[in-house]
């Protein structure tokens, strides 16, 4: 039965992509079956993971209306080893079609029912924003990853996105959880960064996760070559990141870890 990750912050650049795309393919590497889902309209995970927006004749956008279901339009991301439910342009209207829609904010939910036995994670790249595209994502998942960046106007969004997570679960989704915070872009020679990431672990505890994603050129460079970090530069420190990260979740969810493929 998979575990369903809606990885979310209101606030745009902290590395919500990033994370998708990298966590998958590092997932993918220790032999987890993983799907990963574009709900952004900028299609910047879709692209990450090598595959062509423009090109793509149905896309998420397709199964939110009922016209498609997520097997018809799941791309393999051939590189990362995982599965891709791609996302373009698009989706920008979807929102606007779904308004007055019946059950408008559990169609992921729905679509996703019949996949639940194929895959071990399925993981939603959310919007920068709270809209109906980011309540589809966090009224499908079991759990929350928050990717966030150590400064300060972070800690005032975080406020913000606890509360949106308490609402949704009030309304749509008991059971939705906070599985992690993410420290992203981190430099530990930044002591505000230092001074944020401490506040975060007396508030909020085992919730943060020990792995820490530093600065990284390395991985600002792999969206550009349609690859995730791990199959553009293992050695690099955002690669080994996201695979102690892929390591650190499979030890939370009591997951067993298979040895990581060669890249």
């Amino acid at each position: 039965m998979a575990r369903i990750l809606a990885i979310t912050n209101q606030k745009g650049g902290v590395g919500k992509t990033t994370t998708g795309v990298n966590l998958a393919a590092s997932l993918a590497a220790t032999r987890q079956r993983v799907l990963l889902i574009d709900l952004d309209p900028q299609g910047n995970a879709t692209m990450g993971s090598g595959i062509d927006k423009r090109t793509l004749t149905a896309t998420v956008y397709q199964v939110l209306l009922g016209e498609k279901s997520l097997v018809q339009v799941l791309v393999h991301a051939t590189t990362g080893a995982y599965d891709v439910i791609p996302a373009n342009r698009e989706l920008a209207g979807a929102e606007v079609e779904m308004v007055d829609m019946e059950q408008r904010e559990t169609r992921l939910k729905g679509a996703l029912a019949p996949l639940m036995q194929d895959y071990d994670y399925v993981l939603i790249d959310c919007p920068p924003a709270l809209n109906l595209l980011t309540v589809n994502g966090l009224t499908a998942a079991h759990a929350v990853m928050i990717p966030m960046q150590c400064e300060y106007y972070a800690l005032e969004g975080l406020s913000d996105l606890v509360q949106t997570v308490k609402r949704v679960r009030a309304h749509l989704n008991p059971t939705l959880e906070i599985e992690g915070l993410l420290r992203t872009m981190y430099d530990p020679r930044n002591s505000l960064a230092q001074q944020v990431s401490q506040q975060l672990l007396q508030h909020f505890g085992d919730k943060v996760y020990r792995t820490v994603i530093p600065r990284n050129i390395r991985l600002a460079e792999a969206p550009s070559h349609g690859l995730p970090v791990m199959h553009f530069d293992r050695a690099s420190k955002g690669a080994q990141a996201y695979i102690a990260l892929a390591g650190e979740m499979l030890n939370r969810n009591s997951a067993p870890a298979h040895p990581t493929a060669a890249a």
